[in-house]
């Protein structure tokens, strides 16, 4: 399981340092993709593979389903780490999500999500107050 936040930047050839605890979860190869909201979605490569047998159980013949599949295999990359625990973000992503300098990774249970720091400051900002009413939303009267 991936947790907890992290500031890393990102330099001008795209490197960005990925947290020590989530390379030890990610192995060799992972696999890197637009997410949703405008931040990167990080998967190990078994996680990966996990949600791939689930976007293949939806219909093709949806319009949904066939743009979503679209965006999110389209800037999929695979990628590994170089000796100092870098690992470079294809510049069309970093455009997508768009990354500057100051960078927030996170944990996000079976992923790691890549944002920028300004957009993640804004989200949090956004949903601050809204918490407590998602929470009941999505959680009901589960103990």
């Amino acid at each position: 399981m991936f947790m907890g936040e992290y500031h890393h930047n990102i330099d001008e050839k795209g490197r960005i340092v990925i947290p020590t605890k989530f390379r030890e979860i990610l192995a060799d190869n992972f696999i890197v993709t637009r997410g949703i909201e405008k931040c990167l979605y990080v998967y190990a490569k078994k996680d990966w593979d996990k949600l791939v047998d689930k976007l293949n159980t939806l219909p093709f013949t949806k319009k949904d389903a066939r743009n979503f599949i679209r965006s999110f295999f389209s800037g999929a990359t695979e990628c590994e780490f170089d000796r100092q625990g870098r690992t470079c973000i294809a510049s069309p992503l970093i455009v997508y999500a768009g990354l500057t300098k100051e960078c927030i990774i996170i944990g996000a249970n079976d992923r790691i999500e890549i944002w920028d720091a300004a957009a993640w400051n804004t989200l949090l900002n956004e949903n601050e107050e809204k918490l407590s009413d998602i929470a009941e939303n999505l959680f009901g009267d589960i103990e």
